[in-house]
């Protein structure tokens, strides 16, 4: 990897997990270059999460290469949310994921674009909703300010 691609803009997803645009069929096999195209998440962010998710375990074969399923990109995808939309650190995402909840997250709508007027978010009822709920707040600003 050069020092180009270190500090390189992040690429913007175009597309879901479920429909990468990438012309492969949905169920295919995809190397950790078209997951973190498609993701919009940096290959070294990918491998770090490897370690960090014992869940994430994508095919691996001769030589190292990684080959992600779909169902492992969708984790990536719902990793990918709770870390950097909702809020968790990586211990609270993995025990959000591992606690059974990945099922329940899973099915969570993604969050759209700010709108003109959003609708108020309901209330948080406790204490960690509600720092989640700030950060993801603080995160939805710090995006708005660097787009202006």
């Amino acid at each position: 990897m050069s020092s180009e691609d270190l500090f390189a803009a992040p690429v913007v997803p175009a597309a879901s997990a479920s429909a990468p645009g990438d012309g492969k069929d949905p169920e295919a096999l995809r190397t950790i270059g078209e997951v973190s195209q498609a993701l919009g998440i940096r290959q070294h962010v990918l491998r770090y999460w490897e370690e960090q998710f014992p869940m994430l375990r994508p095919l691996k074969r001769s030589g190292g290469r990684r080959y992600y399923r779909p169902a492992d990109m969708a984790l990536v995808e719902t990793i990918d949310r709770l870390v950097h939309r909702e809020g968790y650190t990586l211990k609270g995402a993995r025990k959000a994921l591992q606690g059974g909840a990945a099922k329940a997250l899973a099915d969570v709508p993604k969050v759209a674009p700010a709108a003109a007027n959003p609708a108020p978010a309901p209330a948080p009822t406790n204490a960690f909703a509600h720092r989640a709920r700030l950060i993801a707040i603080r995160n939805t600003l710090v995006n708005a300010l660097h787009e202006a």
